[in-house]
């Protein structure tokens, strides 16, 4: 009997293909939204967790001043360079520390300019922040111990000035001083605050305080948390070496701050899953539609088949035979709904991803529940049109034009 009320369904849908197409319009629309905007979320979910992961490994911010700004911001004082060697000393979840300063400066090569910010650093911030170099070297120590002229470049740095050609071996002018470049850095393109990091120039931190600021004063410090280590262990150690060596008494806020970039990564992961789940809830309200459509038109074709629903009951049919006939009709239509709709929404996921620059990440989950809620739809809006079938009295069926 199931056989057979599949191939009723089949034959009723072919013969009307223009309006079966039609009514699970809605339904594919409904499908196909829901799992590309939340298989596009999902890989814009990934593509923030790994722009921050390439910021650093379990990468703590430590700077001078409290972290929202206040009338009392300009009065905190800077960090030196002793300080990182503490925290580098005493806190022994920590896997490396560097101290750096920073000023906006423009560099030039022969007739190109280009402004960009010079960090004064070491070694460990490489390490740090998860830089790789691609031709050339890092710092020896005698040109950070010396503060000499040398300096790795990020790949704008090298776009904007030397085009093509191999920076490393030339030179570059920084303020009134000349700067060999030892170094070209791999390329890491935007960060997820929409900045670039590879506009950058790096050199020895003695190099930038005597050159360039002036005087030994560090605003930023950065350190890499050992793995295994819980980082708010280590914010807690940090902080109590920190408020010890800038005197502060028990009652006195900290006039610095730690930041865990975790939380940041935390922060914007949760804002773009429920960001993700709004538009898929969104997007599932036209498989409600979709659904309403089913119903309008099976009700339709109860009523354009009221003869041949009375003729059936009238030679033995029974009443669970006629409707089990209309709900597999109004479930095969859903069916073939979400089937296409999830061909269509993969198709569009995959050429949206590469458009817009995420992952393509495919969720099973997903695919499987938009499936299931496009044949639960069918049933539940397909029932009442094929109670009504059912229920049709057979005389006054016949009796119908």
């Amino acid at each position: 009997m199931i056989i057979n009320t599949f191939l009723l369904a089949f034959r009723e849908i072919r013969r009307n293909l223009l309006r079966s197409f039609l009514t699970i319009l809605g339904i594919v629309i409904g499908v196909a939204a829901v799992i590309s905007l939340v298989t596009i979320g999902n890989g814009a979910t990934a593509s923030v967790t790994e722009q921050i992961a390439s910021l650093g490994n379990n990468m703590l911010i430590i700077t001078s001043g409290k972290r929202m700004r206040g009338p009392d911001q300009s009065a905190a004082p800077a960090f030196d360079l002793s300080d990182a060697k503490a925290l580098e000393k005493e806190v022994p979840s920590l896997a490396a520390v560097t101290a750096t300063a920073s000023a906006s400066e423009t560099v030039v090569n022969g007739s190109e300019n280009w402004s960009t910010t010079v960090t004064g650093t070491d070694n460990n911030f490489f390490t740090i922040r998860n830089w790789s170099i691609d031709t050339g070297r890092f710092f020896e120590d005698t040109e950070m111990q010396g503060g000499r002229s040398v300096c790795v470049i990020g790949a704008t740095i090298r776009n904007e000035l030397f085009g093509s050609q191999n920076p490393v071996g030339q030179s570059l002018r920084v303020k009134n001083f000349s700067c060999q470049i030892i170094g070209l850095l791999q390329s890491k393109g935007q960060s997820t605050m929409g900045s670039d990091q590879d506009d950058i120039v790096v050199m020895p931190l003695k190099t930038v305080q005597r050159r360039l600021t002036g005087n030994k004063d560090i605003k930023m410090m950065q350190v890499s948390v050992k793995d295994g280590y819980n980082t708010d262990t280590a914010i807690s150690e940090i902080e109590t070496i920190m408020r010890e060596r800038r005197h502060l008494s028990y009652n006195e806020d900290n006039n610095f701050s730690v930041m865990d970039m975790k939380e940041i990564t935390n922060m914007l992961t949760s804002t773009t899953k429920v960001l993700t789940a709004l538009l898929g809830a969104v997007a599932a309200v036209s498989l409600l539609v979709g659904g309403i459509g089913i119903m309008n038109i099976m009700l339709v074709s109860v009523t354009e088949r009221t003869r041949e629903i009375g003729i059936r009951l009238a030679i033995g049919a029974m009443e669970k035979e006629v409707l089990l006939q209309f709900l597999v009709e109004a479930v095969v239509l859903s069916a073939m709904g979400g089937i296409i709709g999830i061909a269509l929404a993969l198709t569009a996921s995959v050429i949206l991803s590469k458009v817009i620059a995420v992952p393509f990440i495919f969720d099973g989950g997903i695919v499987l529940l938009s499936f299931l809620f496009s044949v639960a739809v069918g049933i539940i809006f397909g029932y009442f049109p094929a109670l009504k079938a059912a229920r049709l009295d057979p005389i006054e069926a016949l009796r119908h034009e």
